[in-house]
């Protein structure tokens, strides 16, 4: 199985019993967030679930946790805006199941659905909550023809379902006669604007691999159509009565290189920049976002091995920039105080090979990291003032094996979310 960035991961047949995690006491008063960790060890896949303290950013596990998460090999999962809903995508499923989040942290499948394509590898939500990105390794195979797949691979695809008011996926929508858009080979991640006006999907057109080789034993070669360079595939997002609708951008897809292999990618939260990790070459790349959506390349700044995810933290002190470094086991820093990311001092992750990295929703004090070959959640307390981290109380936290990404949403004291 080929692993890209939030992507393919190993899914091992051994299951691995997960245990509480409680460094410290922490009082329901000190809940400030859930956190929710996918984990692919084991068969079917889990979630771990959290209660973050708000005094020293330790995570305990739910006294339920872990939840299965309704499929084999989960490998990314996301919050809706409003708190109430936790979708996961399991990768060898080809599924997306939602959760209800209870106003106890706890989780509650409720529907599946299936993605178009196969493999699906990373999802964002739109500002508004409306409508749920999916991006599929492998796009649907033209009628009459074989399915893509590891033997025979072909493009990506993203695919939009809408969200209904109690959360759940409908139908994705119409593209024609079709029900997805194309984007080029072996996608690892997309990012949506904060203003909603565009998507970007981040194209390796190559196999990012990192703990195991395919299980086919063959590499997928890289179909004719795609170029052998990374690219970026850039959609501006305009309303219709049938859903979104994606048109490209001029100079769609923007190349990141000779050899470069985009992973990562993050939307500033002033829509007017985007920034790429590329893991084969290991810097970090600021594009500006035109009034068109073209990307033009501001600035190139080095990042540690293997750079897999990040995030942008933003504060009455400025901005800052952090990615996860696969190889390293560390989290680069950046200060964005001038527009362009300057780096900072690097710290340790919590543990080794960590991928998706989560802002605590509530405070944006405290990061965490899904560290996969070190089987634990790595925690980091940032200082607001200056952006510097600090492993905070407890850290690294235990998981069921094999954490693939992580989300969370914020505690609200008097408004539930969730369930009633």
């Amino acid at each position: 199985m080929k692993l890209s960035i939030f992507g393919k991961r190993l899914l091992a047949a051994v299951s691995t019993a997960a245990v509480a995690v409680g460094m410290v006491s922490c009082g329901a008063g000190n809940t400030v967030d859930y956190v929710y960790v996918t984990s692919n060890k084991v068969n079917p896949g889990q979630i771990n679930a959290y209660a973050l303290d708000s005094e020293s950013g330790a995570l305990h596990q739910l006294q339920d946790s872990p939840y299965p998460s309704g499929g084999r090999n989960p490998v990314y999962d996301v919050t809706s805006p409003d708190g109430k809903y936790l979708y996961v995508a399991n990768h060898d499923d080809n599924t997306i199941v939602q959760f209800d989040i209870g106003t106890d942290g706890k989780l509650y499948p409720l529907h599946t659905v299936n993605t178009p394509g196969t493999e699906p590898v990373a999802m964002a939500v739109d500002p508004a909550g409306a409508y749920l990105y999916v991006l599929d390794y492998y796009a649907p195979a033209a009628p009459g023809q074989p399915s893509y797949t590891d033997l025979n691979p072909g493009p990506g695809a993203v695919v939009i379902f809408p969200i209904s008011s109690t959360g759940s996926l409908g139908t994705p929508v119409s593209v024609g006669a079709t029900n997805y858009f194309q984007v080029q080979c072996f996608p690892s991640n997309l990012a949506i604007t904060p203003n909603g006006s565009y998507v970007y999907v981040t194209n390796t057109n190559a196999v990012v691999t990192t703990t195991s080789p395919p299980v086919t034993g063959t590499v997928p070669t890289l179909p004719a159509g795609c170029p052998a360079y990374g690219t970026v595939s850039g959609f501006s997002i305009a309303a219709s009565s049938g859903g979104p609708v994606l048109t490209t951008v001029a100079g769609s897809p923007f190349s990141t290189g000779a050899s470069s292999e985009p992973t990562a990618i993050l939307a500033d939260p002033s829509s007017g920049a985007i920034y790429v990790a590329d893991a084969g070459l290991n810097q970090l790349y600021t594009f500006t976002v035109g009034s068109s959506g073209a990307l033009s390349l501001a600035s190139t700044v080095a990042t540690g091995t293997e750079p897999m995810g990040g995030t942008v933290v933003s504060n009455s002190s400025g901005k800052f920039l952090y990615i996860s470094n696969y190889i390293d086991g560390t989290l680069s820093s950046y200060a964005l105080a001038s527009g362009t990311p300057a780096p900072m001092a690097t710290a340790t992750a919590g543990a080794s090979g960590p991928l998706c990295v989560l802002a605590d929703p509530r405070l944006q004090r405290f990061l965490y990291t899904a560290d996969y070959t070190g089987g634990r959640v790595g925690g980091v307390e940032l200082n607001p003032a200056t952006g510097a981290l600090i492993t905070n109380q407890g850290s690294p936290y235990i998981t069921s094996g094999q954490p693939t990404c992580v989300a969370g949403v914020t505690h609200e004291h008097g408004n539930p979310n969730g369930l009633e």
